[in-house]
């Protein structure tokens, strides 16, 4: 069976294939240059952007791979949660097509869709403890299957990666900031006393990153030096050398401090709610380096086996919508033409017509 995923749930507008022996091919069309100028995603324009590109995205993925529309078994595409306007976007190319060629839908969870595309290179040994971390959710699940998560503990307020991308645009780097705050902070020991380990003292395993961007803001209002004189330009090389000490310092604290209060709840995790066989990290931050050390030694002393996404599967995409997509369709769960998108903030229903 031939998948075809749509993934329009914030900024990246993404197609690709999937099939028996995995991927095929996958467009992808990035939004940075339009929301740049903003410093972060301006809802409007990302879901103009979205109705601008995917047709000729899909278009081209068709052709260059040589898949015919009535070769797909299905289609699947991101239902949330994700921005309202976007997804919609997405969902109406996905209800066409299978209007069109008789495929049937299949509605797929973006955050489930996320942890399932680190086994998309290599199969996932359940029960898996599973960390889904970006720029919108913190999240720590129990996975039992490909199709069965248990959430254990998420964020309260602000996400991971939204304190990197706010800590960007403190010191004058480009949207989106975490890779640069990653790039800056690399080769450089981290003051583990300079920010703290935010909502530690809660016995259990929800996040609250509010406070730690708070930290970092009121670190550089008084040391306005760290700042970069010129905002780089995105897309371009990028040089951490010409930063100054102080600065990458900062941001080898700011690495440092996500990643271990990361690893201290997925510690008490493992011990609260396993035995786990496996660990499995993903989402935009899962591309970050000191998360995935932390991850590789964490896996390493808890004797789990690691899963991480290819760095190019971190970040949102149409491959692992159709990974996911394809599962499903395969163990029979499919939606109707009535399905509904899914705004970030409310919860998606496991509401599959069951036709295996």
């Amino acid at each position: 069976m031939i998948v075809l995923g749509v993934e329009t749930s914030c900024d990246e507008t993404s197609v690709a294939l999937v099939g028996p022996k995995g991927p095929i091919l996958e467009k992808t069309a990035l939004q940075e240059d339009v929301h740049s100028l903003f410093g972060g995603v301006v809802p409007e324009l990302a879901s103009r952007e979205h109705q601008r590109l995917l047709g000729p995205l899909c278009r081209a993925l068709l052709s260059q791979s040589g898949v015919s529309p009535k070769d797909l078994g299905a289609v699947a595409v991101a239902r949330g949660p994700g921005l309202l306007g976007s997804l919609l976007v997405g969902m109406g190319l996905a209800k066409g097509l299978c209007l069109s060629t008789g495929a049937p839908l299949v509605g797929v969870n973006h955050l489930h869709a996320h942890l399932l595309a680190a086994g998309i290179d290599r199969d996932i040994a359940y029960p898996a403890l599973g960390l889904l971390v970006s720029g919108g959710h913190t999240q720590i699940w129990r996975m039992e299957s490909d199709l069965e998560f248990t959430l254990l503990g998420r964020t309260l307020d602000d996400a991971a990666g939204e304190a990197f991308d706010k800590t960007a645009k403190t010191l004058n780097l480009p949207y989106p900031g975490g890779r640069y705050i990653d790039l800056l902070g690399q080769g450089v020991a981290p003051d583990h006393a300079l920010y703290p380990r935010p909502h530690l003292d809660d016995p259990g395993l929800d996040f609250s990153f509010s406070g730690l961007k708070t930290a970092v803001a009121e670190h550089v209002r008084k040391n306005p030096g760290l700042r970069a004189a010129n905002i780089p330009t995105p897309g371009e090389p990028f040089d951490p050398g010409l930063a100054g000490t102080e600065t990458r310092v900062a941001c080898a604290s700011l690495n440092w401090a996500v990643a271990d209060t990361l690893r201290i709840k997925l510690t008490r995790a493992a011990r609260l709610h396993g035995p786990f066989i496996s660990l499995v990290v993903a989402g935009g931050v899962a591309a970050n380096s000191r998360v995935r050390d932390m991850a590789a030694e964490l896996a390493d002393r808890l004797r789990l086996d690691l899963r991480l996404p290819p760095l190019v599967l971190c970040s949102d995409n149409g491959t692992m919508i159709a990974h996911m997509g394809r599962k499903l369709a395969l163990a029979g769960f499919f939606h109707g033409l009535s399905v509904d998108a899914i705004p970030r903030g409310k919860k998606i229903p496991w509401d599959y017509i069951a036709l295996a």
